[in-house]
């Protein structure tokens, strides 16, 4: 604000007009003093424009005496130029006014310039002030930056000196750990041998259950034969007067006594010593049983000795009876002996036939073994339990498939627990041999007999099975050889051709029972068709041919194989050996040579090779001779394999044949 005061140009105050106006009213002759009081107002505005000029100048303010004078040089020229502009004088109020405002613009004037020179000490003092701001900014600055370097360096040397401690206690937990880790490594070595002694614990007391287990199946099956042994309907028919129900009865109930304590320890997990200890007396009953039995029907044979002493007439009588049939059979041998016909036999080896003969009496015995559960009617239990047991015999060989190994160990395992006396599950119950004296043997011969129907049934149709039943059975014969007898009494009954051997028409045989004998089906008195009847006989090979040479691979493969490769020598030996069969043995003979051919090759080699140029050259030549043209097709099919085979010095694999890869599936 004052310095705008100050650039403002001057001016004459509002109330001016109001005195000029004023002026003619109020005049009157005054002193010259007045007058030239007056003349010195009068210039007035005048001073008031040279002011500014002095001001813009910047001219040191006049005192008042100065003024005065330079008043009344400004009034002189007033006087001068009176005579122009001709005015009046002025009054008192004008002449203070005039004063005030001269005094006004003088003080006015003095603080323009005061005003000038605080202005200058302002600007001085700012711009000291701002030069000492600048040197305190500078060393503020230089302070900050000296602070900032010596945190930094704190910080530097902090962080150096955590380094050093975080190194250190890295260093430390190190060793810690090391430390730890070597306890820790004692912990779990110790933790492992611990482990080991316990598994190793277990494993021994699992063997030791698992041989205890195996010895009571053993009693168990010792005790069955054992009580076998009793039968008096069995093994002592020619002593009627003896009554052996007694034994009978005790044996029974020492079976049932040894089946239920198995029972109870396979619930119950392995078996103690304990019961291993009380079969064993069961079983030294059983044989004291057996021993007393034996010595009261050793008493009995001696009495019936002395009483057939006695009987001399009925002696001779008995004598001639004997005297009669050798007689009788002397022609037969003859007849039936090694007649030959072109240097080949008519009937089989009398070896063979006495193997033969031995197996069908065996399969006899055991129908006779189990005759009491065979022949049950009207007692129902007996009667389920034979239901549950030929299912539990049957239904798993006929679940028997190429689908996939673990499969067929399951079937396997159920077969093998059946036969070992182990409870199984059949149609929702369950089942164990135990359960009935006679169950085992009637097991048996169901096994056996639905191992060979598969070879008829499944063989016949699919022929790529044959190695699947064929390796689930020799697993079981190998663990149960009685399976293996009845299994071979069973197919020499339904498939001659596999002993082999060619059944000759006896006096009073009819054609019937004849057709059946040659393995044909006969149903109200006709015969199946020849078709038919070959792809059996050629299922029933197949099989046969594949049994000899697969093992169950989960068994014990240090031991022989229970009816190996050598049975299958023998049969080709003996087959061509013997006359041929027009249609029948050119079939048979090719199925055997397809299915086993490969495996007789390993094993017999130059001699294989040679009895294959033996039936090129000699046994295919006998077989054409005896073959129709309409029986030309299985005659055909052998001679083109043979010729193959000769010519590629190699036998095929067989189809169907168990890679291993199978056992993995």
């Amino acid at each position: 604000d004052i310095l705008e005061g100050c650039i403002t140009p001057i001016a004459l105050s509002p109330f001016c007009a109001l005195v000029l106006d004023k002026m003619p009213v109020q005049s009157s002759p005054e002193t010259p003093a007045s007058s030239s009081s007056s003349k010195e107002s009068t210039p007035l505005p005048k001073q008031e424009n040279v002011a500014p000029d002095g001001c813009q100048h910047s001219s040191p303010l006049p005192s008042a005496e100065p003024s005065k004078a330079k008043g009344s040089e400004d009034l002189s020229l007033l006087e001068m130029d009176g005579e122009v502009f001709p005015t009046d004088p002025p009054s008192k109020l004008t002449q203070y006014e005039g004063c005030i405002r001269l005094y006004e613009e003088m003080h006015r004037l003095r603080a323009q310039e005061r005003l000038k020179q605080r202005q200058e000490q302002y600007e001085q003092m700012v711009t000291t002030a701002y030069k000492q701001a600048c040197e305190q900014l500078k060393r503020f600055d230089e302070l900050k930056e000296l602070k900032w370097r010596q945190e930094i360096q704190d910080l530097q040397e902090m962080m150096e000196k955590s380094s050093k401690e975080a190194q250190g206690k890295q260093e430390k937990l190190k060793e810690e750990h090391r430390h730890r880790a070597k306890i820790l490594n004692l912990k779990l070595r110790e933790a492992e041998q611990e482990r080991q002694r316990q598994e190793e614990l277990e494993r021994l007391r699992k063997e030791e259950g698992q041989e205890r287990l195996r010895r009571l199946y053993s009693i168990q099956e010792e005790v069955l034969q054992l009580n076998q042994q009793i039968d008096p309907s069995y093994r002592h028919k020619d002593l009627p007067k003896i009554n052996l129900s007694a034994y009978s009865n005790r044996g029974n109930e020492i079976c049932g006594l040894v089946s239920g304590l198995i029972r109870t320890t396979s619930e119950r997990g392995f078996p103690t010593q304990v019961d291993v200890a009380s079969t064993e007396r069961a079983l030294q009953e059983m044989r004291g049983l057996i021993a007393s039995m034996q010595q009261e029907i050793a008493a009995a044979v001696e009495e019936k000795r002395r009483r057939d002493e006695e009987e001399e007439k009925q002696k001779q009588e008995l004598l001639k009876a004997e005297q009669m049939k050798a007689e009788a059979i002397a022609p037969a041998q003859q007849l039936g002996g090694k007649q030959q016909k072109g240097g080949l036999q008519v009937k089989a080896d009398p070896s063979t036939m006495q193997w033969y003969q031995q197996l069908q009496d065996a399969a006899e015995q055991c129908v006779a073994s189990f005759s009491e559960i065979n022949n049950c009617k009207d007692n129902k239990e007996v009667k389920r339990i034979k239901t549950d047991l030929q299912k539990a015999a049957t239904i798993p060989v006929s679940q028997i498939s190429t689908r996939a190994g673990s499969q067929l160990r399951e079937i396997f395992d159920k077969i093998n627990n059946l036969l070992s006396g182990k409870p199984v599950q059949t149609g929702g119950r369950t089942v164990s041999v135990t359960q009935h004296p006679q169950g085992l043997d009637f097991v048996y011969y169901k096994l056996a007999e639905k191992f060979v129907n598969q070879g008829e049934e499944e063989v016949t149709s699919h022929r790529d099975a044959a190695f699947t039943i064929a390796v689930v059975a020799s697993g079981i014969w190998e663990l149960h050889p009685r399976v293996g007898d009845l299994f071979l009494a069973h197919l020499h009954k339904k498939c001659p051709y596999a002993v082999p051997f060619y059944p000759a028409l006896k006096k009073g045989t009819s054609m019937e029972e004849y057709q059946r004998m040659l393995g044909y089906q006969v149903t109200d008195s006709k015969v199946e068709q020849q078709d038919r009847f070959l792809k059996r006989m050629s299922g029933f090979i197949r099989l046969y041919a594949a049994l000899m040479q697969v093992r169950w691979p989960y068994g014990n493969k240090q031991g022989a194989h229970p009816h190996g490769l050598n049975y299958g020598w023998r049969w080709l030996a003996q087959m061509l050996n013997m006359e041929p069969l027009a249609d029948v043995t050119a079939t048979v003979l090719y199925d055997f040579l397809e299915v086993c051919g490969n495996a007789l090759m390993k094993q017999y080699q130059d001699q294989f090779w040679k009895l294959m140029l033996f039936i090129r050259e000699q046994y295919i030549p006998r077989i054409e001779e005896i073959t129709s043209s309409d029986q030309m097709g299985s005659f055909m099919r052998l001679k083109q394999f043979v010729e193959e085979c000769l010519q590629l010095k190699d036998m095929p694999l067989p189809k169907g044949a168990l890679q291993s890869s199978f056992w993995r599936s």
